[in-house]
């Protein structure tokens, strides 16, 4: 058998990747990475691995220890949906809710349940997909060619090739690189919807508490009241009070009445959002048990400290740095041609007496109009722009911890002011009055001015101290909330 080989040199020119510079944006250097290894494809992570960490890419950048802590592992697959008005089950090891509910007993459920975690763990699971994807190389190409058919079988060739594309420059290497600051975003997008969906149902969880509270002191006082009206009504008959004094008597029931719908109706709406977040927006009415005489104690220089070392959104900023700094590298290796090789085995060549034969073809591009120049400069302006953004974004974070702190601040001095003044001294006048009404030394005017400022006190105070709750619970969640409408699609 005579063999022929035909050695076709489509590019004869080499150019040597890093010739090729733009020095104009030399005030943006992107780090280059050293020689790419022989290209090796592990296994993707692990789907349970959530603490994946990238090695960054070349250059004078560490991220900070919030960003490299593990965080849970995601949360179990969702029930089924259940028909409106059918009982939710409760997935295994979640207790099931007896007449008292506590607040860890309710973030539990949340991160079971809440739809928002389990959507962010899915995103984990497509970056880890799309991680082991970008990295595949180039599948073969095989099939049959034929050449001058029509000599009459004097010239034919017909035979099989397969062709391969060699994929150059570690272009592949770096392709996973990028996915896997892509997971490890991903799975800083899955810590922050933690921590919401955790401040979400502190804060609610806070407000129902409160609103049951209030509740009850309106219950109360409408009780004080229907009884000051009975005591008024009975003292006319003896004929030891006017019926002006009646009259206000009947005047304040009402009012009070007024209270308790407002409180009733007040306490279903909290306790409607927090079930929403927690995910059983069909779950009756239970009562909740909590501390609400501990005040969380923070400082503007810690919270702002605590804010800006382990917030999720500085972690994520910092990841879009090293994945814009790989592109960039990406992008500055694209011009390193890959090389195209191909062998054909000619079954039939007449042209040679029909004996086989074969053909070897190697070729590649010749980088000499499009070096990728421009989608070179592209990347290294979103590298710079990436690194801008961390710093906006640790600005932002502290305009928009400002309000937080000041609404923190003000509920906790007149939560004191309360405690320490206001409502000892709304007790000892409602006492007093009381004394002095019953000894016949003061009118039911009197009486009932005293009740007022105790009721009201009694409110203002059950408002700041949800208002201190509120801010409290928003600092320590490092001012992530509304777990519902962010991330949404």
């Amino acid at each position: 058998m005579n063999t022929r080989y035909v050695l076709i040199i489509m590019s004869g020119l080499m150019l040597a990747p890093g010739e090729i510079g733009v020095s104009v944006w030399a005030q943006y250097p992107v780090p280059k990475p050293q020689p790419a290894p022989p290209l090796q494809l592990p296994s993707p992570p692990g789907l349970d691995a959530y603490n994946i960490r990238p090695q960054p890419a070349p250059g004078q950048y560490v991220q900070p220890a919030s960003a490299r802590q593990p965080i849970s592992p995601p949360p179990a697959a969702l029930p089924s949906p259940m028909p409106i008005g059918e009982p939710v089950p409760v997935p295994p090891g979640i207790p099931q809710p007896s007449q008292e509910l506590t607040v860890e007993m309710l973030e539990s459920i949340a991160r079971m349940e809440n739809p928002s975690i389990a959507r962010a763990a899915s995103l984990v699971e497509a970056a880890k997909g799309n991680w082991v994807q970008v990295g595949l190389a180039p599948n073969p190409t095989t099939g049959y060619e034929g050449q001058q058919l029509g000599s009459g079988g004097r010239a034919e060739q017909q035979g099989v090739y397969v062709e391969q594309e060699l994929v150059r420059g570690g272009k592949l290497r770096i392709n996973r690189e990028i996915a896997a600051q892509e997971i490890g975003r991903a799975n800083q997008e899955l810590t922050a919807q933690l921590q919401r969906v955790t401040t979400d149902v502190r804060i609610l969880f806070f407000q129902a508490l409160i609103a049951q509270q209030q509740e009850r002191l309106t219950n109360q006082l409408a009780a004080n009241a229907s009884q000051n009206l009975t005591a008024s009504e009975n003292l006319l008959k003896q004929k030891e009070v006017g019926k002006l004094d009646v009259l206000q008597a009947r005047l304040e029931v009402r009012n009070v009445q007024i209270l308790v719908v407002n409180a009733r109706n007040r306490r279903a709406a909290a306790w409607q959002g927090l079930t929403t977040v927690v995910g059983r927006p069909h779950w009756q009415m239970q009562n909740l048990v909590g501390d609400l005489d501990s005040v969380p104690q923070h400082t503007w220089h810690q919270s702002l400290e605590r804010l800006l070392g382990s917030s999720p959104e500085i972690a994520i900023a910092m990841t879009n740095i090293e994945r814009a700094r790989w592109q960039a590298e990406r992008a500055r290796i694209e011009k390193t041609p890959n090389i195209t090789v191909r062998g054909m085995v000619n079954v039939i060549d007449n042209g040679i007496n029909g004996d086989p034969d074969g053909t070897v073809a190697i070729g590649l591009p010749l980088p000499i109009w499009n070096r990728n120049q421009g989608a070179l400069v592209q990347a290294q302006h979103q590298a710079a722009a990436a690194e801008r953004a961390l710093e906006q974004l640790e600005l932002s974070l502290q305009n928009r911890l400002a309000p937080v702190f000041e609404r923190y601040s003000n509920a906790l001095n007149q939560v004191k002011e309360y405690r320490e003044n206001i409502l000892p001294a709304a007790q000892e006048s409602l006492d007093l009055s009381r004394q002095l009404y019953q000894a016949g030394e003061a009118g039911f005017l009197n009486l009932l001015t005293a009740q007022r400022t105790y009721s009201q006190t009694n409110l203002a105070y059950l408002d700041a101290l949800r208002d201190l709750r509120t801010a409290g619970a928003e600092i320590e969640g490092l001012l992530l909330s509304n777990s519902l409408q962010a991330g949404g699609p």
